[in-house]
Formats: C-alpha cells, sequence, structure tokens
C-alpha cells in the first residue's frame, strides 16, 4: 500500500504520534487504539499470537475473549448495529479466519461496519499448504467491501486506518485486514496518522440538486405517496431527518425489516413493516402508491414480491449512498446518489419551495380504512401451549423503547419485528439480508458490551440458540448479562411453516424435540445454569410477565427464559414467496379465512 497519498480522517480524539519503534503487532493495537477502539472481541490462535500480547499492554482496549470466532463477528456486528461505530473482530488464520466468513458475509448484506483482523502464516510459507493456511482474503473478497493482505510490518498502520475508514464511509460495510506473522514480528517506525492511497474510492455524499428538485416536484404532485424507508436511513444516522420530511410532506411510511425503529411506531404515518409479512396497510399502500421515495431501501424480494408486478403505478425516486443499487431491481424515475441524511434535508427543503394545496385527505382515508379493517393481530393457540406472538408482545411491553432487541432468524424474527413497537433506531438488531441463524446470542452480547446501561435482550428460537449459545459463557465470565427468550417450539419454525403450506405437511427433519416431550434435548434450563446464567422455563400464559419482571430484575448474570410456545403458530400475514403483492388484495377479496389470517 503506498503511504504518500491522502490523509485518512481519523477520530478527532487521536492525536498525533511521534514516530516510534515497535513491532507490527504492537502497531495493530496502537493503530486501534489511535482509532479510537475500545472494544474488540477475538479468539488467539498462533498466526495471530503475537498481537495477542501487545493487547495485554493495552489498558484502553477492552478485548472480550469469545468461544467461536463467528461469535467474534456476530458480536462486533451488534456493537456496531447498536452504536453506529466500527465493531472490531480478532481471529487466526485457517480455521479461525473461515469461522468469520459467516458474520463477515451477514455485515456485508446489512452494511454494518465491520473491521476483521486475521493473522495469516509467515509469508514465505503461504501457498504450501502450511499448518491452518486458507487465503482468507480471496474467500473473503465477494463479501467484503475491501479485503487486504499484508506481508510488510510498515504497511501495518496505513492498512488498519484506510479499512477503518471504507468500514466506516459511503455505504457501511466489512473490511478484512490479514496480517502475515513475520509482518507481526518484524519491526517499524510507527507514526500517526498514516498517508495512505485509496484509488478509487470517493463515496458521492452530497446529491445533485436538480435531482433533489425533481423529487421534491413529484412529491408535491404525487396523490398517493409513500415514503419507503430501509435500513440506510438508520446506517445514515437519519432518523430524526426523516421524521421532518414525512411531517412536512404528510406522506405516508413504512419501514422494511432492517429499517424498524428508524420511525416511530407510535406516529400517526407509520403503517408498518412491508413485505412477504408485512402489515396488509404497508404491503397495500406500497402496491397502490403513485410515487415511491425509496430511502436507503434496495427493493428486495422480500418486499417486492414478484418485482415486475410491484407497485406498477408508482413513479420512483431512490436515494441511496451506494450508485449500484440504483435502478438495480426498480428502474428509478428520479435516481438521487448521496449520503441519506442530507439528502433528506434538501428534499424537505426544497418540498417546501414548491408544495401547496397538497391535499391527502383522500388516500389517508383509504389507508386508515386499512388500519381499522386489517389491524395486527394472531390466532390463539388451540393445544394449550403459549402463543409466541403474545410472549414477545410482553417482553417488549415491559422492557420498552429504550431497551435494545436483538433477534435470530425465522418466525420470532417476524414476531418480533411485528410485536414490539419500535421508537428510536437501533433498538432492532437482526441479521435482514443473509438470514444468520445463531447471530441473536452474539450480537446481543456485543450491543450489551457498546451499551451497558440499556437492557438487551436476544429474541431467539430453539433453532437459531443451539449455533451459538456457547458464548453465554463469555456473557458469565465477562459480566454481560444479557437476556435470552427462546421461543421453543420444538422445530425449526420458519421451515415447519413453508412444510405446512407448500409441502402438504410433510415434516421432513425440522422436529428438534427440544421441549414439547420429556426429553427435553437439551434441557435449556439446565443447559443455562451450566454456563452460569439464570434458567426459567414458562409454560403458562399466567406466568410470562413474572418470568419477564425476574429478568429485567436479574443484572449479575445473564437469563435464559425457555418460553414453551404452540408449534402450530405461524407468522400471518404471508405473501408466498415469488408472488405479487396484489396476492394480498387478491385474499383479501376472495378468501373468507383471511380475517383470522391476519
Amino acid at each position: 500500500m503506498s503511504t504518500d497519498s491522502t490523509t485518512v480522517p481519523t477520530p478527532a480524539a487521536a492525536r498525533p504520534a511521534a514516530p516510534e519503534t515497535m513491532t507490527g503487532a504492537q502497531a495493530v493495537v496502537r493503530s486501534l487504539e489511535m482509532l479510537g477502539i475500545r472494544d474488540v472481541f477475538g479468539l488467539p490462535g498462533g498466526a495471530i499470537l503475537p498481537v495477542y500480547d501487545p493487547l495485554l499492554d493495552a489498558p484502553d482496549i477492552n478485548h472480550i475473549l469469545v468461544r467461536h470466532e463467528q461469535g467474534a463477528g456476530h458480536a462486533a456486528e451488534g456493537y456496531a448495529s447498536a452504536t453506529g461505530k466500527v465493531g472490531v473482530a480478532i481471529a487466526t488464520s485457517g480455521p479461525g479466519a473461515t469461522n468469520l466468513v459467516t458474520a463477515i458475509a451477514d455485515a456485508h448484506m446489512d452494511s454494518v461496519p465491520l473491521l476483521a483482523i486475521t493473522g495469516q502464516v509467515f509469508s514465505n510459507l503461504m501457498g504450501t499448504d502450511a499448518f491452518q493456511e486458507a487465503d482468507i482474503v480471496g474467500i473473503t473478497m465477494p463479501v467484503t467491501k475491501h479485503s487486504f493482505l499484508v506481508k510488510r510490518a510498515e504497511e501495518i498502520p496505513g492498512t488498519i486506518a484506510a479499512a477503518y475508514h471504507i468500514a466506516s464511509t459511503g455505504r457501511p460495510g466489512p473490511v478484512l485486514v490479514d496480517i502475515t506473522k513475520d509482518a507481526q514480528q518484524d519491526t517499524l517506525e510507527f507514526s500517526w496518522p498514516p498517508k495512505v492511497d485509496l484509488p478509487g474510492y470517493r463515496p458521492i455524499t452530497r446529491a445533485h440538486g436538480k435531482q433533489v428538485q425533481a423529487a421534491a416536484q413529484l412529491l408535491a404532485e404525487a396523490k398517493k405517496p409513500v415514503l419507503y424507508v430501509g435500513g440506510g436511513v438508520i446506517r445514515g444516522r437519519a432518523s430524526e431527518e426523516l421524521l421532518e420530511l414525512a411531517e412536512t410532506t404528510n406522506a405516508a411510511v413504512v419501514t422494511t425489516l432492517m429499517a424498524r425503529g428508524a420511525f416511530p411506531d407510535s406516529h400517526r404515518q407509520q403503517l408498518g413493516m412491508p413485505g412477504m409479512h408485512g402489515t396488509v396497510p404497508a404491503v397495500l399502500a406500497l402496491q397502490e402508491a403513485d410515487l415511491l421515495v425509496a430511502l436507503g431501501a434496495r427493493f428486495d424480494d422480500r418486499v417486492t414480491g414478484k418485482a415486475a408486478l410491484f407497485a406498477q403505478n408508482a413513479k420512483v425516486v431512490h436515494v441511496d449512498i451506494d450508485p449500484a443499487e440504483i435502478s438495480k431491481i426498480r428502474t428509478a424515475d428520479v435516481p438521487i446518489v448521496g449520503d441519506v441524511k442530507d439528502v433528506i434535508t434538501e428534499l424537505s427543503a426544497a418540498y417546501k419551495s414548491v408544495a401547496s394545496d397538497v391535499d391527502l385527505t383522500e388516500w389517508w382515508t383509504y389507508l386508515d380504512g386499512l388500519r381499522d379493517e386489517f389491524p395486527l393481530g394472531y390466532t390463539p393457540t388451540s393445544d394449550g401451549l403459549l402463543a409466541p406472538q403474545y410472549v414477545i408482545e410482553r417482553i417488549g411491553a415491559l422492557s420498552g423503547p429504550e431497551a435494545v432487541y436483538a433477534a435470530g432468524v425465522g418466525q420470532h424474527q417476524m414476531w418480533a419485528a411485528q410485536f414490539i413497537k419500535y421508537e428510536r433506531p437501533n433498538s432492532w438488531l437482526n441479521s435482514g439480508g443473509a438470514g444468520t441463524m445463531g447471530y441473536s446470542v452474539p450480537a446481543a452480547m456485543g450491543a450489551k458490551v457498546a451499551e451497558p446501561e440499556r437492557i438487551v435482550w436476544a429474541i431467539d428460537g430453539d433453532g437459531c440458540f443451539q449455533m451459538t449459545n456457547q458464548e453465554l459463557a463469555t456473557c458469565a465470565l465477562n459480566d454481560i448479562p444479557i437476556k435470552v427468550a427462546v421461543i421453543n417450539n420444538s422445530s425449526l419454525g420458519m421451515v415447519r411453516q413453508w412444510q405446512t403450506l407448500f409441502y402438504d405437511g410433510r415434516y421432513s427433519n425440522t422436529d428438534l424435540n427440544t421441549g414439547h416431550d420429556t426429553r427435553r434435548v437439551p434441557d435449556f434450563v439446565k443447559l443455562a445454569e451450566a454456563y452460569g446464567a439464570l434458567g426459567i422455563r414458562v409454560e403458562k400464559e399466567e406466568e410470562v410477565d413474572a418470568a419477564i419482571a425476574l429478568a429485567l430484575e436479574t443484572n449479575d448474570r445473564p437469563v435464559v427464559i425457555d418460553f414453551v410456545v404452540s408449534a402450530d403458530a405461524m407468522v400471518w400475514p404471508m405473501v408466498p414467496q415469488g408472488v405479487s403483492n396484489s396476492f394480498v388484495q387478491y385474499a383479501r377479496d376472495h378468501s373468507p379465512a383471511f380475517d383470522q389470517e391476519i
């Protein structure tokens, strides 16, 4: 890497450092300190061992020793998603590095700023199939913003600074820095800040004024406008600006799975989450709109259904910091590349200058009618077991909007997105794009490290929980008292739902036997206790509130509540995959069971 070009911006807290001779490993740690990194998650091994020695002499860096590298990656994601800061994960070479790949891919899909630092074998052994050698740069290249291989000690400060800059600017994402063992052991003259060269990396943040003006004109003329809000609004810290735009224009607002909390659920213009498991008002508002203003959203297939039939009568204004997203799925009538926070501010001002006598009464009469006709609800269970929706609703109600909720993937994820009321950004963490089972517990752990004063829940399924529950040991030993709600339906619930609906109830390999018979393999209460956590089992509705209250009162260790729920509970509404969202309109008009399903 060249060291004679642009100075990469670093946090204001970082002060220039005089040149000092040190090892490459010491330079890794010092670079993190100068960047303002205070918490890292990792697990040592031979190829990264040189870095772990100076970590002992870095009192400003809190290293959390995880039990699996995937846990380190998801914890760093949770840390980043709860704060907007860069999360840092460290692993050794070979399997240590490949264990990070799932979290790196997850961060890439959900635009999470993540810095992954891995050790590599000695440079003269690369390509020889040396012990614990893996081409992690090649492996991760498709799922990172950039992957660096460092073979020389003097390249370390500039590379770490560049990786941090890339991860945290433009569209956030993961960056990998792979450092050979000899580069860690050799010496260099360390100085800060370094100069680095990033040819071609120039994120566009300022939008074209004429495009913003054109978007404002479309908004002023629209009769059925919808602000289609994606996760980019949260990553871009634009929630306050969004609120002003919404109230200025009186447009309907829908928040995608990744954007829950970007706009308050209590606000009268909030229609809820759109898409496959979205609310009827949100789905039909998008489908019948005459203008979509997509803000940091990527027209994901789970939102659009069959893309060719999505919102066919709507013009599209598409705002995104990543030019590759513009018109990728749906051609934009007004494409705007820029920082969503700045663009929304400019759009609000431009709208005020062109709008006059805008009357959306008819549109809101229709949307309010949908809300009245199809409120979000659920069918009571018929097997005597808990309704999972009720459990999750009570967790949200008793914990409040200032808590952080991290969900695994599957039915419980959708119920948590639907039945908890989100009033602020960064309160909802989940694996939206990759759909990674096992995300919840380590992500909650990372969020709790980042914001120790907040209540942090991991809302997990019995399938997801068994993939990463070893991080309960990390939580217990490091005084990270997260709360874990295991929504235990004794099955891989979402897969089972699809088998019920589309495979004639042929339940091939989805029964887990975790709580609906006497075997309880494993017994989650005993498992929690073995990990040093408080274990609670809840099987009756009247026990739910007391168990949640006990969890909220327990802050000296993690808490695991095994909520034994009905396996027959399903996530409704549901638009089948690959079907037009007009299916909702059709089902509403033709299915006598539609009201009950909602």
